[in-house]
């Protein structure tokens, strides 16, 4: 990043706050780094320097309840150990609910672990280690949750690039948890797939992830080949971050936040099926 950045960002919005060498220069420490990096992905979503700052304070006071347990997955992770991952996980789950635990330990971590990978801090085998543990505590509280509390199901996947499927397969956790009926098809799901599996089994709902900018373009095909089948569509990822990148693509945006996602698709769940869909299954 710039040095005339830096100097900006924290002249401006205070943002990281620094502490001063005798001879005047800024030293970082690693919570300072922490507030740039989180800085640095606000802005390449799309948002101005200011918008990303307001956003960033409002993470750091939600992070500050939990950043022990994000720094214990991020240990866990760093020895590959799969035990100690489990137990921050059940632990945060027991203190905070699935939904904050999402949102406010198991992303982070990943986040910072991506960043890491793309400072060379770790490698590629320590981000699928932990990817993989995390994945299969999702799988377990999926299996074990109890049956739907209706008929009502949605489908889930991702755009036809994307190969990350982590967020889609806790979204689908955290609604199966709470009594919808998921089905996830997985990473760089073509869009014909997609429609066929809408018009082959009729679900109440299909979301679409996307996480790659570059690639937002196949995913917003997916979203409109969807529309045009009459199932309420949702979409959500880093690709449509900013209210540009959101213009004229159909369906509902789910936000940011899991928690947030699964509310708004929990209240536009129709209580029956359009005719046309109820027919084509």
């Amino acid at each position: 990043m710039p040095a005339p950045t830096l100097r900006s960002w924290e002249l401006r919005y205070g943002l990281p706050v620094t502490l001063r060498s005798p001879g005047g220069h800024r030293r970082y420490t690693e919570a300072a780094l922490h507030e740039l990096g989180m800085m640095r992905d606000e802005v390449a979503s799309g948002r101005t320097p200011a918008e990303a700052a307001r956003r960033v304070r409002v993470l750091l006071d939600e992070q500050s309840g939990t950043r022990s347990r994000v720094e214990g997955l991020l240990a866990g992770s760093e020895r590959h150990d799969a035990s100690a991952i489990r137990s921050v996980l059940e632990e945060a789950r027991a203190a905070l609910g699935l939904a904050a635990t999402l949102d406010a330990v198991v992303l982070p971590t990943m986040r910072q672990i991506g960043a890491w990978w793309e400072t060379g801090r770790c490698d590629v085998d320590q981000e699928t280690f932990t990817t993989e543990v995390v994945r299969g505590w999702l799988a377990k509280l999926t299996t074990l949750a109890p049956p739907p509390a209706s008929d009502r199901w949605v489908l889930l996947g991702t755009g036809p690039h994307d190969v990350h499927t982590l967020g889609i397969e806790a979204l689908g956790a955290l609604l199966v948890t709470r009594g919808t009926g998921c089905r996830v098809l997985g990473a760089r799901t073509p869009q014909h797939v997609v429609v066929a599996a809408v018009r082959a089994s009729s679900p109440a709902g299909v979301v679409i992830v996307s996480h790659l900018s570059h690639q937002r373009r196949a995913a917003v095909g997916s979203l409109d080949a969807l529309a045009a089948t009459g199932c309420p569509t949702y979409y959500a990822g880093n690709a449509f971050r900013s209210g540009a990148s959101r213009r004229e693509v159909p369906g509902t945006y789910l936000g940011e936040r899991l928690a947030e996602a699964a509310t708004t698709i929990e209240r536009a769940l129709p209580t029956e099926l359009p005719p046309g869909l109820a027919s084509a299954g």
